[in-house]
């Protein structure tokens, strides 16, 4: 969310910035804020000089009283003055009425204008025009065929969609023996990966409040997301960034303890609407999954270097399981309305013989921090606003698809990377079941 001095002084970058993220519908919102900020801000003018005037009347209300006792005139003076003092009583508490209806109609409207985008941000309408930058490892096609990652998974009595099915419905999994423990390994590996970074490990609440999730994603982005528990003020989480940036709402952070570097895990929870093609089912796109997660909450100056090292720690991870990836920016169409710049880092399918998203690397400025009224106290003593940066360590089951296809041998097998041999109990190489 932006600021809305920042709006005032600034409406034609913010418009430019709009219509840069092809949202032209968008457009009226500024003058929506224009016009509801200046009502907002004439109100609380007209209420502060009608406060000023009933303290300055009740000083004169006071003093007559003191005189009546002398002059009785000065009884029916200050009756006179009182019933000025009771109008403008009834004027302050319309006024203070509109004060709350245009600060809450603004809030509305601030929330939808998307944050401004870094100049470096390619500019494009959808992810057709996110932009390769550079890629990392040697991608490989084997001279046999690859098959699709659930036959792979069945293949070494690995998953049971079938059951899951039954038991839940389409977009769930059970994984089995094997499979289930390369799942868990690449997650504890992905966990002390981060440690040995530096990263503090967390373990967030699973549900947040429906105001946390105002502060930390698009209404937009809710809608789709997010499942909301029947009855109560709570969502299941789509990422746990959600929790682990809402940890700090509300709070004053000492400039000492930045910057805060975080590492979490948990289950995620996406309704993931819509049709999707061939390529995104199996354990590709599902409505539960679990995820380690990299936060920074920094200074404003050192968020872009926070950025950058991000995601070379996903490029640095991926690598060590003997993948090969590449970077793609995000275009400005194709960012989320909080982020000021992203990247996506995806993995190589030699199956597909393309790159497909695993890790996702944003930079949201200040916006969380402003809406979920997030400050740091400065060493002297001025206050501001952190930024708050998140990343994808690993997210399986998806990030198993990369590694299923890339360990595959001729033979059905599956070789298990020497980093992950104290996760897999010692166990070098995943033998087919059937």
């Amino acid at each position: 969310m932006l600021d809305i001095k920042f709006v005032r002084e600034n409406p034609e970058a913010v418009r430019e910035n709009i219509r840069k993220k092809f949202q032209e519908q968008k457009l009226p919102l500024v003058d929506e804020a224009l016009r509801l900020d200046a009502a907002y801000r004439a109100a609380l003018t007209e209420a502060d000089g009608l406060r000023a005037e009933r303290n300055k009347l009740s000083k004169q209300i006071g003093m007559l009283m003191g005189q009546a006792k002398k002059d009785p005139s000065k009884a029916a003076e200050a009756e006179t003055i009182k019933a000025q003092v009771t109008a403008k009583a009834e004027r302050m508490a319309e006024l203070e009425k509109l004060e709350d209806q245009y600060e809450a109609e603004l809030h509305a409207v601030m929330l939808q204008i998307p944050n401004i985008i870094d100049p470096s941000v390619p500019i494009g309408p959808d992810d057709s025009a996110n932009v390769e930058v550079q890629r990392f490892g040697e991608p490989k096609v084997p001279d046999f065929d690859i098959p699709y990652h659930t036959d792979i998974m069945a293949s070494l009595s690995g998953i049971d969609m079938d059951a899951a099915g039954r038991v839940s419905g389409n977009g769930f999994y059970y994984l089995l023996g094997d499979v289930a423990r390369l799942h868990s390994a690449v997650l504890a590996y992905a966990r002390d990966f981060m440690i040995d970074k530096g990263f503090t490990y967390c373990i967030p609440p699973f549900m947040i409040h429906g105001n946390v999730v105002e502060g930390v994603m698009s209404q937009t982005d809710m809608d789709a997301m997010m499942y909301k528990i029947e009855g109560e003020d709570l969502y299941l989480i789509g990422t746990s960034e959600h929790s682990m940036i809402g940890r700090f709402i509300d709070q004053m952070l000492p400039e000492e303890t930045l910057p805060l570097t975080l590492t979490s895990y948990s289950p995620c929870f996406r309704k993931e609407k819509g049709a999707h093609g061939i390529e995104e089912r199996g354990v590709y796109r599902i409505h539960q999954f679990e995820k380690q997660e990299m936060i920074v909450i920094c200074k404003p100056e050192d968020s872009m270097a926070w950025y950058e090292k991000m995601w070379r720690y996903s490029v640095e991870l991926f690598l060590s399981l003997e993948i090969p990836v590449r970077q793609l920016e995000c275009c400005s169409g194709d960012l989320a309305d909080l982020k000021v710049k992203s990247c996506d880092i995806e993995a190589w399918s030699p199956r597909q013989k393309k790159y497909f998203e695993v890790c996702s690397c944003s930079n949201l400025g200040d916006a969380q921090a402003r809406r979920l009224r997030m400050r740091v106290k400065g060493a002297d003593g001025k206050r501001y606003l952190p930024h708050t940066l998140n990343n994808t360590v690993v997210a399986p089951p998806r990030m198993l698809i990369a590694f299923l296809e890339n360990h595959l041998q001729a033979d059905g097998s599956v070789t298990i990377p020497e980093v992950l041999w104290p996760y897999m109990g010692g166990k070098k190489l995943l033998t087919p079941k059937k």
